[in-house]
């Protein structure tokens, strides 16, 4: 386990072994006052003279072993602090370095709940095994191994006695780690649930509101939660009788030897001297015995999660290498790609897919929902790995060249757009991190942001908000507009981009489309079909398969589900709601 830490722990792994060093000797120090107890009772118990002096220095002995115990403690702990925190960064880049080399999607489906808990909670407890568990238990664990095997050169029928606690100690210290094991996976399950439940019910609660299912929502909160509870009490309630009884029984070396040994005194198989020593070597041993004890029941939770968190940072990264954009052109090609969500499952996001988007021209992928014609998109900005087949770029497989370079190519606008807690005006310059002030005013205007953020109080300055809630939903998708248009890729992915317009502001949108697009090769997946309807090529999509492609005129003429789709959707236009008069009319 020590070593797996240590991988993480680069240069500060010699600051951890200092600590533990400085440790063991302030336990040391710990231990000589016993030493100087035992030289003023043996000559008392055997009647010999002791003179005031040598008891005034033993004291005084002890005094200064107790103050180098304090000092040296208290700075074994500052150094081993000081390393675990710098591990514990190293540990959280590692992770981060890792996760940017997985697929985006594999990261979105952990959930923020999970990646919350492992990145702040799973980390942040190790703290206790890097500055506390490492270098406080094996200089506590070290001193009384080192005592007892020098009870053997004392007396090694009194130090046989002195070790008689162990077995039975140290048996039910095993029943402990057992049975806490065996329920660790149904434990951290039920907090990574419980974790997931509380983030969505606060997200949600504007929902649970409008829609009067409190009852509803706050039970499965109340349920998970208790649930939680359940397992943790369940846990402890198995480990806590072992756990008693291990850290009565191991620390009481005192046990066998005082009745024993002091029988083997009288026999004269043993000395008094003797007895008096291993007497004194065995309480001091207490106290590093019981300290050490107290980390032992975090060890079971700190493997658990070393193995979570090497679990995490094992799965499969995406596939790309180093390679710069080389690609002839600026077409992308769809070779027979097969995907699913679930890797296990039957059922295929996209089912042998072959497509070819021209450079320069509108493609448009339109099917029912859940006909799988968004999972394209987000298979050429590579999300996810294939299954099978491939997709290139000007020629060039996708997974032949590094992530960067694909999206220096590429941009993507989701119907879910994230704006971060700064002001519009960096919202926008993310698109392009060197884009000047008046390049930024231009892409708003082109995305015509700048109705909207010209009565905000403090214009292009305006905080976003957290997640961008101070914006609507449909500002949010201008405001992502001007990225792209700043970002001035060659590839633009509109996926459900239109989502959150108004009928209002959807002439606007479109023009702010038409700016984003114009001379590029362009995807869009819609659900409108009237804002797609002068595509160069319209691509029907059903049940992951392709199903039909061309030109709006030759779908009405030739695809029956192409027809049914824009029935609906210009049924969906026309619609409106009735007043109750003008419904009886």
């Amino acid at each position: 386990m020590f070593r797996k830490v240590f991988e993480y722990a680069g240069p500060y792994k010699k600051k951890t072994i200092a600590s533990g060093i400085v440790i063991l000797i302030a336990v040391i120090f710990n231990i000589l006052p016993f030493i100087f107890v035992y030289q003023v009772i043996t000559p008392l118990v055997m009647g010999e003279k002791i003179s005031g002096g040598m008891v005034a220095w033993r004291a005084a002995g002890v005094g200064i072993c107790l103050l180098c115990h304090a000092c040296l403690y208290v700075k074994g702990l500052s150094i081993s602090h000081d390393a675990a925190y710098h591990i514990l960064m190293r540990l959280r880049v590692s992770l981060q370095q890792k996760m940017e080399k997985l697929p985006l999607g594999v990261i979105q489906e952990k959930g923020t709940g999970s990646l919350k808990r492992m990145f702040v909670d799973d980390i942040d407890s190790m703290e206790m095994l890097l500055a506390h568990t490492l270098p406080e238990g094996i200089g506590n664990v070290a001193v009384p191994v080192i005592i007892y095997i020098s009870l053997f050169f004392i007396d090694w029928k009194l130090a046989l006695m002195t070790l008689a606690s162990l077995p039975a100690g140290l048996a039910a210290m095993m029943i402990m780690y057992a049975i806490g094991m065996k329920d660790m996976a149904n434990y951290y399950q039920a907090g990574k649930v419980m974790n997931n439940t509380i983030i969505e019910y606060i997200n949600g609660m504007e929902v649970v509101k409008v829609f009067n299912k409190d009852a509803d929502s706050y039970r499965r909160f109340e349920k998970d939660i208790k649930a939680y509870r359940d397992f943790t009490l369940d846990w402890y309630k198995a480990c806590w009788p072992w756990m008693a009884l291990y850290n009565s029984i191991l620390p009481c070396t005192l046990l066998v030897t005082l009745p024993l040994g002091s029988w083997f005194v009288l026999k004269g198989y043993s000395t008094l001297p003797d007895l008096i020593l291993v007497m004194c070597l065995s309480l001091s041993m207490g106290i590093p015995l019981l300290k050490a004890l107290g980390f032992l029941p975090s060890l079971p939770q700190i493997n658990y999660k070393i193995e979570t968190l090497e679990k995490m940072m094992g799965a499969d990264s995406l596939k790309q290498n180093g390679e710069d954009f080389r690609g002839e052109n600026h077409t992308v090609k769809f070779q027979d790609v097969v995907f699913a969500y679930d890797k296990d499952s039957k059922d295929m996001a996209a089912d042998h897919v072959s497509l070819t988007i021209r450079e320069g021209e509108k493609t448009a992928l339109v099917g029912e929902s859940g006909s799988g014609k968004s999972t394209p998109a987000k298979l050429l900005v590579h999300y996810y790995d294939l299954k099978s087949g491939k997709i290139t770029v000007g020629g060039q497989d996708i997974c032949d060249m590094s992530l960067e370079a694909l999206n220096s190519q590429i941009s993507y606008v989701s119907q879910e757009q994230y704006l971060f807690h700064m002001s519009l005006k960096d919202n926008i310059r993310l698109g392009k991190l060197s884009a000047s002030d008046e390049e930024i005013m231009e892409a708003a205007e082109k995305a015509q942001c700048m109705e909207f953020i010209e009565k905000l109080p403090d214009g292009m300055d305006t905080m976003a908000g957290s997640a961008g809630k101070q914006l609507s939903g449909g500002q949010r998708q201008r405001i992502a507009l001007a990225r792209a248009i700043l970002k001035d890729a060659p590839i633009i992915v509109l996926d459900e981009a239109m989502a959150f317009t108004d009928p209002d502001n959807e002439e606007k949108m479109e023009a702010a489309m038409a700016e984003v697009s114009r001379g590029k090769t362009l995807l869009v997946i819609a659900h409108r079909l009237p804002s797609v309807k002068d595509a160069d090529q319209i691509c029907v999509m059903e049940h992951g398969k392709l199903t039909a492609s061309g030109t709006h005129e030759e779908l009405m003429q030739n695809c029956a589900e192409y027809q049914k789709l824009w029935k609906a959707s210009i049924d969906s236009m026309n619609w409106k709601v009735e007043s109750g008069k003008e419904a009886q009319s």
